[in-house]
């Protein structure tokens, strides 16, 4: 089965063990994720990951995030990064859209380097704690910045880790993301949103046969109607603001008409054209934290360019027009609050911010 390291979008290479572009689809196969990720817990007591890995204790300055703009997994770590205020305890460090035979790689900051870490490649935090590490070097990582050391690479504990362990740190005002009240079923939905729509528009794009395409086109498009149905109601996926699981499913429909719709194969309508998932895509991309984080370059750039089995020619399409994100969506008729009882986040980190051009244009 083929393994493919998406939360890095890297493939890897069992020759050499590094990660490599290009090597995503297996010939009459279904697209298998590999889900086994660094389980370190970063949390307030330094509790040990669910496998006895070790835990790690929270410290505002110890930590940098690396996360690149272009990956949807790492996107999530971003957004909610942002929506918390965590951005003067957590460092971010962002690798450019594509990568070299090794890794992702820091080519977009003076000289190739990390200016924190002081490292050209991401896998170099990888094995410096773990020699000859054999899995994909993936983001969004978490690394140790007095070690070098890799800590976690477990995306969707991350998040939830942002908003429950690191509150201490949070800014006045930050939403609650992860309600206790709501944890059963923003998780249910959180399942259903990973493996139907996540993860279902990869197991389009790499399907190896006409059959494993088939079977995932139909389960995405199921999921997906299921979600423009649901959406109908509400202005949010769970409850009546914002939570963590507005966040997952965000990152991919930033994603759909750019890239999934076309290049994937995911072609039955456009976002555009399904009225609710499209009104609640724009409503949030027009919320402070989330489309501030987005750059539509860099995303088009990194599949396009990286998945070479499925684009040999490695073009980058014109289109489409996204101004539409920033037109009127009409979703405040539901109600729902947003921040709940709290605020928006305030103007973007300086040196955080998408590029000029890179965002949606009016």
């Amino acid at each position: 089965m083929s393994q493919e390291t998406e939360s890095t979008t890297a493939a890897t290479d069992h020759t050499n063990g590094h990660s490599t572009r290009g090597a995503y689809v297996t010939g009459g196969a279904e697209f298998t994720r590999d889900t086994n990720y660094i389980e370190d817990r970063i949390t307030r007591d330094a509790s040990p990951g669910s496998n006895g890995e070790p835990g790690w204790p929270v410290e505002a300055g110890r930590y940098r995030l690396i996360a690149a703009r272009a990956c949807p997994w790492a996107n999530r770590t971003v957004i909610v990064r942002r929506l918390l205020g965590l951005e003067e305890a957590i460092s971010l460090g962002q690798p450019g859209p594509t990568h070299d035979a090794r890794s992702w790689t820091f080519d977009l900051d003076p000289g190739g380097v990390d200016p924190v870490l002081g490292i050209e490649r991401l896998q170099e935090a990888y094995v410096k704690r773990f020699p000859g590490y054999p899995r994909g070097i993936t983001v969004p990582a978490i690394v140790d910045v007095h070690s070098g050391e890799v800590v976690t690479n477990n995306f969707p504990q991350i998040t939830l880790d942002f908003s429950t362990e690191w509150t201490e740190f949070h800014r006045p005002g930050a939403p609650e993301l992860y309600p206790v009240h709501l944890r059963e079923e923003i998780d249910q939905v959180n399942k259903r949103v990973f493996t139907e729509v996540n993860n279902g528009v990869y197991r389009c794009g790499f399907a190896g046969s006409q059959e494993a395409y088939d079977s995932a086109y139909q389960r995405l498009w199921t999921a997906l109607d299921w979600l423009e149905e649901r959406l109908s109601q509400q202005r949010y996926l769970v409850g009546d603001t914002i939570t963590e699981a507005d966040v997952r499913l965000f990152t991919t429909l930033a994603r759909f008409d750019p890239v999934y719709h076309g290049h994937f194969k995911c072609n039955r309508q456009k976002l555009s054209e399904m009225p609710n998932l499209w009104g609640y895509a724009r409503d949030l991309f027009q919320t402070p934290g989330f489309g501030d984080t987005i750059d539509f370059v860099q995303i088009k750039r990194h599949y396009y360019v990286v998945h070479e089995d499925i684009n040999p020619t490695g073009i980058v399409p014109a289109g489409p027009d996204l101004s539409g994100w920033l037109t009127d969506h009409g979703r405040e008729s539901l109600g729902g609050r947003p921040f709940g009882g709290g605020t928006p986040p305030g103007p973007v980190r300086p040196g955080e911010e998408v590029a000029a051009g890179h965002g949606a244009a009016a």
